[in-house]
């Protein structure tokens, strides 16, 4: 049964007046940099118009192209399985949009009804420029209305940065549509604004609070910051285009923002018990965006958790190392003899010891709190930091 109590909350009004103040500090800096910048190069911040998707945009190479209206809003979505099988939702991330999933569709539809969802502002979904359209209240519940036009009361979450983000509000706030939880670079929403690994990231989720500058900002010098974020793609790479073509005009952009604008001035609450609703955390060793100890960190909101660390990976390992991410879902969500038993835990464990130990030692500061929550959630069987983190799912859990 889902739980009535309410569990996402405002941040403290000091908090919001500090993020508001610093929108303009950040907001200002940025203008005066675009200022002296236009100033010296007038031609280098024009747009490029780009009115042809490419062709694997539209073809159902991947899927199935459809679309559903939910009170309103029109969202698009690529199908693909067998509908008797079990579903599994993907959520992309930010700046992304259904396309971040390209390598685990046809995997995952061997076994599963795998729908992959344009989020509401990304992709070919409807695109409201209020801020008010992307409160995380409605988003929960457009999500939860979206998974009951399938068909089905529950289904398989998996969400990557943002898509992730939203999953870990709604497995907190309505845990009866989610069967099991895969949060692939993203950490719990009370830890996630609190564990960047760069100064840059902070000061962006700042920044844009303000209205209509960060929208402008995004589409200047050919959406320069598609090439930043997806820096693990060739220049010529046909995906790389195809970002730009879906993010090319600022309207693109104020829908993927406005979630941002939103979900900074909210927290889940701390009196909620830990999610009952078995969660899989998997992250890359090399993530410039979120730290690994964030991650860690969120083991202590989870009942029943793994952890995999996918090494020489950065903040999209579902795309970087497509081969070892999609093994790692196949394991969790399909081979349950992958689950250990009793005695085969603590050796498990054991074997896999030195592996995290050489991804974390650039975050040594923190060693202590993450030994803390690790042997607490081991039994104490873990002496040090494993490369793979596991708090046994139960039989009962898994099913």
């Amino acid at each position: 049964m889902a739980k009535t109590v309410t569990c996402i909350q405002s941040i403290s009004l000091f908090a919001q007046l500090r993020i508001h103040f610093l929108s303009f500090v950040f907001g200002g800096w940025v203008l005066c940099k675009r200022l002296l910048k236009w100033v010296w190069d007038p031609r280098g911040s024009s747009m490029v118009l780009r009115d042809t998707p490419p062709s694997f945009l539209v073809d159902s190479s991947m899927g199935q192209h459809k679309h559903v209206k939910l009170k309103g809003t029109k969202l698009h979505y690529v199908e693909s399985g067998p509908k008797d099988q079990p579903l599994v939702l993907l959520l992309h991330g930010f700046p992304d949009f259904w396309l971040s999933w390209r390598y685990q569709i046809p995997i995952l539809s061997v076994n599963f009804h795998v729908v992959a969802l344009d989020l509401k502002g990304f992709g070919d979904s409807d695109k409201p420029a209020w801020r008010s359209s992307y409160k995380i209240d409605t988003i929960l519940n457009e999500l939860t209305q979206f998974v009951h036009s399938l068909g089905v009361k529950s289904c398989i979450v998996i969400g990557h940065d943002l898509g992730a983000l939203l999953g870990w509000y709604l497995v907190h706030k309505n845990p009866s549509v989610v069967s099991k939880f895969v949060a692939v670079s993203c950490p719990h929403p009370n830890v996630f604004w609190m564990t960047f690994n760069s100064t840059y990231n902070y000061q962006w989720l700042n920044y844009v609070q303000l209205p209509y500058l960060p929208e402008l900002d995004a589409v200047k010098e050919d959406v320069k910051i598609i090439n930043e974020y997806y820096k693990h793609l060739p220049a010529k790479d046909v995906h790389l285009d195809a970002y730009k073509y879906t993010f090319s005009r600022k309207e693109d952009w104020t829908g993927p923002i406005n979630y941002y604008r939103n979900l900074t001035l909210f927290k889940v609450s701390e009196h909620l018990d830990q999610i009952e609703v078995p969660v899989i955390l998997v992250t890359g060793g090399k993530d410039q965006f979120v730290s690994l100890e964030g991650i860690i960190k969120s083991t202590e909101f989870c009942e029943f958790f793994r952890l995999k660390v996918i090494e020489d990976c950065g903040h999209f390992p579902q795309q970087e190392n497509p081969e070892i991410f999609n093994d790692v879902l196949l394991k969790y969500l399909v081979d349950r003899s992958a689950v250990p038993k009793d005695d085969s835990a603590r050796s498990t464990s054991k074997r896999l010891i030195n592996g995290l130990f050489g991804a974390v030692s650039n975050t040594v500061k923190y060693g202590n709190s993450v030994l803390g929550t690790v042997q607490k959630k081991t039994n104490g069987v873990v002496n040090s930091i494993p490369f793979s983190l596991t708090n046994r799912i139960p039989d009962a859990a898994r099913n």
